[in-house]
């Protein structure tokens, strides 16, 4: 799922592209995509583009009149810059939004149809649409700290959760854990304030570093290379990958859809955290520690 650098890129190269020029049309191919049914499409064209935003992990086009279109990209969505009236890709396309300087194309590569496009009237409505979580970059230490105190989460689950912490996902805080050297499973609200600044750090070092980098790998190219798992990643996608600090293993957490990766060696103290499915499976003989992998 695109998390903050990636939306961030997107943002920017949509904002340059658009910003000023007239929303012609909206263009659904799937009958899916579209969640909401006031505004009309025909309300919400032929308004112009006062700007783009985040919200959460959530795109949001600003229109004059009041208008809003959002975007949630979910897993699967991407977005392409084509020239104006490209058709709609058969394959997966979601939807199309035509500008009278060119055309955003909304794909999906998912069967499961979860990216969504909603339009909204007023400032008010688009407020309902916000889950609530503080954007770390934009917040102070005290904030921060405040914000882990008030939730009885492990650090990695708090820093996914989008009431908590707006536009972190699974791939960097896998990122931000290891330079914090912390374990995903340390408890939020049990951090030092030793610990809280160093996690604090690391997610705004981290955000940062990969923005700058999505943004010179795009330079003045509307960004085409959205993943999850980026080859330069230190920890994320990286099992049983030698960890960039130690040396040691990279190891994994899976469960339901996602994965987490960390290393035992600089976030754990050499212990291997319990995999939902491997460590039942494997019951007794499940491995506790990194050098009984040996």
């Amino acid at each position: 799922m695109p998390e903050l650098p990636d939306l961030t890129v997107y943002l920017e190269h949509l904002d340059r592209r658009t910003r000023g020029a007239e929303l012609i049309a909206i263009r659904l191919a799937s009958p899916f995509v579209l969640r909401t049914v006031a505004p009309t499409v025909a309300q919400v064209c032929g308004h112009r583009v006062l700007g783009w935003h985040r919200l959460a992990k959530q795109l949001v086009l600003s229109l004059d009149g009041g208008y809003y279109v959002v975007i949630h990209l979910m897993i699967s969505g991407r977005l392409r810059w084509e020239r104006v009236g490209t058709p709609v890709p058969k394959r997966n396309g979601l939807a199309a939004l035509d500008f009278d300087a060119g055309t955003v194309i909304f794909t999906e590569a998912s069967k499961k149809r979860r990216a969504s496009l909603k339009l909204v009237e007023s400032a008010a409505g688009l407020a309902e649409l916000d889950p609530g979580g503080i954007d770390v970059l934009d917040v102070s230490l005290k904030e921060f700290a405040a914000r882990l105190q008030t939730v009885n989460h492990t650090v990695k689950r708090a820093l996914t959760d989008q009431h908590i912490f707006a536009g972190i996902g699974n791939a960097y805080s896998d990122e931000i854990l290891l330079r914090a050297r912390m374990s995903p499973f340390k408890q939020g609200s049990a951090l030092t304030d030793e610990e809280a600044k160093r996690l604090y750090e690391a997610c705004r070092e981290v955000l940062a570093e990969w923005t700058a980098r999505l943004r010179e790998q795009s330079g003045e190219d509307f960004p085409t290379k959205v993943t999850a798992f980026h080859d330069e990643m230190a920890v994320h996608g990286k099992f049983r990958q030698p960890c960039p600090v130690c040396g040691a293993p990279v190891q994994r957490i899976v469960y339901a859809e996602n994965e987490s990766n960390y290393c035992a060696k600089c976030q754990t103290a050499g212990r291997l955290l319990a995999d939902r499915s491997l460590s039942r499976l494997l019951k007794a003989t499940w491995p506790k520690r990194l050098e009984d992998l040996e």
